[in-house]
């Protein structure tokens, strides 16, 4: 699902790259791009009362970079129950695979039905779903093009005299329109209208943008590397669907080669950025809550014997001297289930029952049955 809405978010609108036309996309997203145009204003307004040139290229820059600070952070909560999700899919993944065994090679429809609804029933009582896992991305992809909107129409809206939705007026558009990083890479220009109408500077910008473009792929190759890596028990490296993802993680990145091409700038460095926050967010979770039997939670455990510490059955942090006393308790209290645990009495023929019962009057005779011997 993630992999899909990336190769999506690759695919460039079909807005006019000069504003004008009708804008699908932006009727239907109106309402965040008003929230979109809010952040940035009020971000420009911060960095303008602290002192930074209004009309700098890099104001707007910081003000991008401030929208996906607020957009990620708030995307944290959901981040966390994706987390979780990921957790009880792995946990019920024994049980999944034991439906798709029980209707292998089974194509008839009512078998495919009946697979569905054990498949559907065991998401249901264990409270996840696939779709859990990549909650964090649909919100956010309203959000990306909301702001691919609002930076595409910004050349046409300038040209045109007047303002965005509500918070961009007609001075903030104008001043946006003419905003250039480092002096000369305008924010709301492609690559690919950059290489094809060679505006001054053009030869610096494109190297700016060529630059973010291979920062992009190599965050998201990071970031994808270290969960195939370090975060995969052994069992979830088996099957064709590790070597898939596999796969991908060589693959995916480049998709951001198209994008890079067609996005504008600022959406470029939305998309950088957002990339950055992704590739910290998930190293400190594989840190610190590594799935269970992985690389990762190896390396947890070693260095928290380091400190003279580990973990306790419910996963919280204890001292190795509660750990060891922990282990032992949990040994004996296993040893005396065992030794209370009822003996299954071995079924015994007929004529030993009887041999039995004449060399041991007082004891009851076994139970006949099939000989052991």
């Amino acid at each position: 699902m993630q992999n899909l809405l990336y190769l999506v978010a690759s695919t460039p609108s079909p807005t006019p790259a000069g504003g004008g036309g009708f804008d699908p996309i932006g009727f239907v997203l109106w309402p965040l791009k008003w929230l979109v145009e809010l952040i940035l204003v009020a971000f420009h307004a911060l960095f303008t009362f602290i002192g930074m040139n209004p009309s700098s290229g890099l104001t707007w820059v910081f003000s991008i970079i401030g929208l996906v600070i607020v957009v990620r952070a708030a995307l944290v909560p959901l981040f966390v129950k994706q987390i979780k999700s990921q957790r009880k899919m792995m946990e019920i993944a024994p049980e999944l695979k034991k439906i798709q065994e029980k209707y292998k090679g089974k194509r008839d429809q009512l078998s495919r039905e009946a697979m569905s609804r054990e498949t559907m029933g065991l998401y249901k009582k264990n409270g996840t779903s696939p779709v859990s896992g990549c909650l964090p991305i649909l919100v956010q992809m309203p959000v990306f093009f909301s702001l691919y909107s609002v930076l595409q129409t910004i050349k046409g809206n300038a040209e045109a005299g007047h303002g965005g939705i509500f918070w961009l007026t007609t001075e903030l558009t104008k001043e946006f329109y003419n905003a250039k990083l480092f002096g000369v890479a305008s924010l709301h220009e492609s690559l690919q209208n950059t290489i094809q109408f060679k505006p001054e500077g053009w030869q610096t910008t494109t190297a700016i943008m060529v630059t973010l473009v291979v920062l992009m792929i190599a965050s998201q190759f990071f970031t994808q590397l270290q969960i195939v890596s370090k975060n995969l028990s052994p069992e979830a490296k088996q099957g064709q669907a590790y070597k898939m993802q596999r796969m991908m993680v060589y693959v995916l990145p480049f998709a951001f080669v198209f994008s890079g091409v067609f996005f504008p700038l600022g959406v470029v460095i939305y998309w950088f950025t957002s990339n950055i926050w992704t590739a910290v967010q998930q190293f400190m979770v594989i840190r610190n809550m590594p799935t269970p039997g992985s690389q990762a939670a190896k390396e947890r455990e070693e260095r928290l014997a380091k400190k003279g510490k580990a973990l306790d059955a419910k996963g919280r942090i204890i001292p190795m001297e509660k750990y060891v006393a922990e282990q032992q308790r949990l040994l004996a209290e296993a040893e005396a289930a065992k030794a209370a645990a009822p003996k299954r009495q071995q079924p015994v023929s007929k004529q030993r029952a009887k041999k039995q019962a004449q060399k041991n009057p007082s004891s009851p005779p076994g139970k006949p049955g099939e000989s052991s011997s």
